[in-house]
C-alpha cells in the first residue's frame, strides 16, 4: 500500500479517570503536530484527545478526534478508531513512557475525515488505515487509503 501520510501527534500527560467495570478509562490530550505526505500535508491543531479503555491484560481501545489545518487552511475533522496491544511487559513499559520496540506492539485504527471543503470532499469518501507508533511524547501514524 502506498503512504497517504504521516501524522506526528504531539500528546501530553493522561489524564486517569479509573476502572469503572469496563477498563481504566483515561484521555490522553492532543497538543499539536504535523501532516507530511503526498495525500495530505498541514497542522494538527491544539484541543484534541485520545480517548482510551485499556483491560486488565493490557489490549487498549483507542477513539481520537480532532482537527487539521491543511496547508491551503481548510479544516478537516478527525475521527481515529482503533486497538494497540503488546506482551505485558512492552505494554507496561510503554506506560512508563518509555521507547519501545514497534515491531513488538500492534498499533492500528481506521481514520474517517470529514469536511465542509469541495477541494477536499474526496476525503469524505473514503476510510483509511493507520500503523501507529507510540514514542515517549509523540504518537506517529502512517495512512494509507483503503
Amino acid at each position: 500500500m502506498t503512504l497517504f501520510a504521516e501524522f506526528r501527534l504531539q500528546v501530553g500527560r493522561p489524564v486517569a479517570l479509573g476502572n469503572d467495570g469496563f477498563g481504566e478509562a483515561r484521555i490522553v490530550p492532543i497538543l499539536g503536530g504535523t501532516v507530511s505526505g503526498p495525500g495530505l500535508t498541514g497542522t494538527i491543531l491544539p484541543g484534541g484527545a485520545d480517548e482510551q479503555r485499556i483491560r486488565a491484560d493490557g489490549l487498549t481501545r483507542i477513539h481520537a478526534r480532532y482537527v487539521i489545518r491543511a496547508e491551503d487552511g481548510c479544516l478537516i475533522r478527525v475521527d481515529s478508531q482503533g486497538l494497540r496491544h503488546a506482551p505485558p511487559e512492552v505494554m507496561a513499559a510503554m506506560m512508563r513512557g518509555e521507547r519501545v520496540d514497534p515491531t513488538q506492539v500492534y498499533f492500528r485504527t481506521v481514520i474517517r475525515f470529514e469536511t465542509a471543503t469541495e477541494v477536499h470532499d474526496h476525503l469524505n469518501r473514503s476510510l483509511f488505515l493507520s500503523e501507529g507508533q507510540r514514542e515517549p511524547d509523540a504518537v506517529v501514524l502512517r495512512l494509507t487509503r483503503l
